[in-house]
């Protein structure tokens, strides 16, 4: 499931390709049949919420975005769904944003990039199309794809937790994750997993930042201090600005990445956008712990483990992360702890 720096490169691109424009709504697949009401209107941006992202549709470009003409389409890829783009050179910097990665009308042996882009025939499972002047967007498996008011926006809004990636001038976000955090009984390791708590967290972020904080992921959130909770919140907020600008989630200080640099992947792996640039940081050696059960600890070389949390897999270092509660040993400037961000 795309975690949610993923989702806000998808808004920052719907923004660039689309906003302000006149477009053509469709669903080949015909599982959305409010794409009709959608046909002909304005996109006037996306905004990025999370896991969740939101398509404003209204009649005219000049409409606010708190007008009763205004329509969202609600998007939330889960575990399968993606958006594909195919365009005019410079229309979007990604071809797809989700959980396949491949273009539109990309067979086996690859696009044929001769094939002018208005002439591509959607696939059969595609629910959603956009077309826009200079491109278009295909959404294929979503767990949620629906048209709603402001008020139901807004419904979605209130049951999700700060999202590190929206602004916080004032500090309450970060403020809204520290009580929500030292109010509960609950595991650490399960709270970051909650999008009422925060939104956007999946398993890498969970796994990693609690590497990060030498915590151990089964200690409750009440047991925690303040100053944990926000310093976790500023790490948080740093790795994934980093995950939004590069499209990849890089957890690792450069002087430990080819330290036992493997990971145990599934039979499908750990893909992200951009593995086949040979300039970036590859996957295994981008994790401290995430996917590396049964292998050596890059710090101290104890082997990595790996249990069940809410039913979700959590991967920890039994000796790095030990820290169980407010009096435990838990500093920032423990030159042992690996703090410093990914370049």
């Amino acid at each position: 499931m795309p975690e949610g720096h993923t989702v806000h490169r998808l808004a920052a691109a719907f923004d660039r390709g689309f906003g302000g424009q006149r477009v053509r709504a469709s669903s080949p697949q015909g599982r959305f049949s409010d794409a009709a009401q959608l046909d002909g209107a304005v996109l006037l941006g996306a905004e990025a919420v999370g896991k969740h992202l939101f398509l404003p549709f209204a009649p005219t470009a000049d409409v606010d975005l708190d007008s009763p003409a205004l329509r969202h389409v609600h998007v939330h890829l889960g575990l399968y769904g993606s958006w594909t783009f195919a365009g005019e050179p410079g229309f979007v910097d990604a071809h797809a944003i989700g959980a396949p990665r491949l273009r539109i009308g990309e067979q086996e042996e690859g696009l044929d990039e001769s094939v002018d882009w208005r002439r591509i025939v959607p696939r059969e499972t595609v629910r959603l199309r956009i077309v826009g002047p200079r491109g278009l967007a295909d959404l294929t498996g979503p767990t949620a794809c629906e048209v709603m008011d402001a008020e139901g926006r807004q419904s979605v809004l209130d049951r999700l937790g700060p999202d590190p990636l929206r602004p916080d001038p004032d500090g309450s976000a970060r403020r809204r994750f520290v009580e929500k955090v030292r109010r509960s009984r609950t595991t650490i390791g399960a709270l970051l997993m909650n999008q009422a708590v925060v939104a956007g967290i999946g398993n890498i972020y969970r796994a990693e930042l609690l590497f990060r904080a030498r915590l151990d992921p089964f200690v409750p959130g009440r047991d925690l201090t303040a100053g944990m909770c926000e310093e976790m919140w500023e790490d948080l907020v740093a790795l994934m600005t980093y995950g939004a600008r590069t499209g990849r989630i890089v957890t690792t200080q450069p002087e430990h990445r080819h330290i036992e640099a493997r990971i145990v992947e599934r039979s499908r792996g750990t893909r992200q956008n951009g593995d086949e640039d040979p300039d970036v940081v590859p996957r295994e050696e981008s994790f401290y712990v995430y996917h590396r059960q049964s292998l050596p600890c890059r710090l101290c070389g104890t082997t990595i483990r790996f249990g069940e949390i809410a039913a979700r897999t959590v991967f920890w270092c039994p000796r790095c992360q030990t820290a169980r509660s407010r009096r435990a040993n838990w500093t920032r400037e423990n030159p042992a702890a690996p703090w410093a961000l990914a370049r």
